[in-house]
């Protein structure tokens, strides 16, 4: 019998040092593709890859973060790239030309951070433009609730871009108060200090979420304007609506009218003043919003309670859509055929009418309410384009206020996180607002 004395182990293809090789090559080969992957991500945040069709909300959906949260961006590539770099991937040309591709990507991200810094300049010079003198006219100094300092972002909001807003101003016996028949979709919360006294008269804002008529709730959007409007002695109402494709147009917009007469008859033992009442939404609620203050008291829109009150003092419609039936090319081609599967169960062919009275475009005139809109020109689901179109309309009809504010490499859904844009578009229209009060001579009556 042969002695196996002195034979070492056997040996297997790709064991050993060739193995350990094969393994740092992987390494380095992963990490160049997601170094390519996140600098890709950077490219589209910056300029989006693709502004129309399915792809359009994909450039939304991983652009939107990126924009609004580079340094967390920097961050999460910087974890992942000591992780390869532990394990090798250095040793290999690939991973040498995935850390030169991670810090392209990271000047990028740098860049975006410092591009969104000016929004507070250009939302003073669009304020200014429309406003005149009467911008920071009004001195609330002396007003009971007395104003507290304007939001800073600080280190903490920069890290941590999602504040728990609503534990603070939302008080449970304020919680999902009901406003008609359609269970929690006709709910609403309000939103205000705990030392706001009953009879205070404050100014109300009016909130409407987004989420293209079929998703999203009272809880998810404009929470960092509605804490500082509240920090500010304002009460601020969030609401439901019934959503598509159970809901059929017009039950989105009966509800918002129906909502907006409950503040209207409720709102002043909350501390609100009703004949003070602004409204703001962005997107799907943007569109509401417009609509709701374009056709304000209109019997269409308010089957049952005709004769309730439904005026505002002042719009803030944010990226909203204006038009659906694209009348003058500034919306979404690809736009039609969804909303009329899922929202108005009808096409347009079939139904202009509906589809005509149901876009804010369609409403303007000179009774319009102050405005002020806010858009950004990255937004890959609602095109700028609509939003300069829309205003035009306004400046060319109303006879009030039309301000509108456009921000250089803002997404849609810009004003969620903790960001520079979003705290200055908080500022903004705290400003704009302040300044519809003080045109109105509104003041605090405690």
């Amino acid at each position: 019998m042969a002695s196996s004395r002195g034979s070492g182990p056997a040996t297997s293809p790709g064991s050993g040092a060739d193995g350990s090789a094969d393994a740092v090559k992987r390494v380095g080969r992963l990490f160049l593709g997601a170094a390519a992957l996140g600098a890709l991500n950077t490219a589209n945040a910056r300029q989006p890859l693709s502004r129309t069709g399915r792809s359009s909300v994909l450039a939304f959906a991983v652009g939107w973060p990126t924009s609004e949260l580079p340094l967390h961006a920097i961050g999460w590539q910087a974890l992942a790239t000591l992780g390869f770099i532990r394990k090798g991937a250095l040793r290999t040309p690939a991973g040498l030309a995935g850390l030169g591709l991670t810090a392209a990507s990271w000047a990028g991200l740098h860049r975006i951070w410092k591009d969104s810094l000016p929004a507070g300049e250009i939302f003073d010079e669009a304020l200014r433009e429309a406003l005149g003198d009467e911008l920071d006219a009004g001195d609330r100094r002396d007003e009971p609730m007395t104003p507290k300092p304007a939001l800073e972002l600080d280190r903490r909001r920069i890290a941590v871009p999602l504040s728990p807003w609503r534990k603070r101003y939302v008080a449970k016996e304020s919680t999902g108060l009901s406003y008609g028949d359609a269970g929690k979709r006709n709910t609403l919360d309000i939103w205000k200090r705990p030392d706001l006294p009953a009879d205070a008269g404050a100014p109300v804002l009016f909130q409407i979420h987004g989420g293209g008529w079929v998703i999203g709730n009272k809880e998810q959007q404009a929470m960092p304007l509605m804490s500082h409007l509240a920090d500010q002695g304002w009460v601020c109402v969030s609401i439901n609506y019934r959503l598509s494709p159970r809901a059929t147009w017009p039950d989105h917009i009966v509800d918002v009218k129906r909502a907006l007469a409950w503040v209207k008859e409720n709102i002043s033992r909350y501390g609100g003043d009703p004949n003070f009442v602004a409204i703001t939404g962005g997107s799907a609620g943007g569109h509401l919003c417009a609509l709701t203050a374009l056709t304000q008291n209109e019997p269409e829109f308010q089957p049952g309670f005709e004769e309730a009150d439904t005026s505002v003092v002042a719009a803030v419609p944010i990226y909203g859509v204006y038009d659906w039936t694209n009348r003058d090319g500034t919306g979404r081609a690809d736009m039609g055929p969804m909303v009329g599967k899922l929202v108005f169960k009808k096409r347009i062919e079939d139904a202009p009418e509906v589809w005509d009275h149901a876009s804010p475009m369609s409403w303007v005139g000179p009774d319009a309410p102050p405005m002020f809109m806010l858009h950004g020109t990255n937004d890959t689901l609602v095109p700028v384009e609509q939003a300069r179109a829309f205003v035009s309309m306004l400046r060319a009809e109303s006879k009030n206020t039309v301000a509108y504010a456009e921000l250089p490499g803002a997404q849609h859904a810009f004003e969620l996180f903790d960001s520079p844009r979003s705290f200055a578009a908080t500022a903004a229209v705290t400003r704009f607002l302040d300044a519809i009060r003080a045109r109105e001579g509104h003041t605090v009556d405690v």
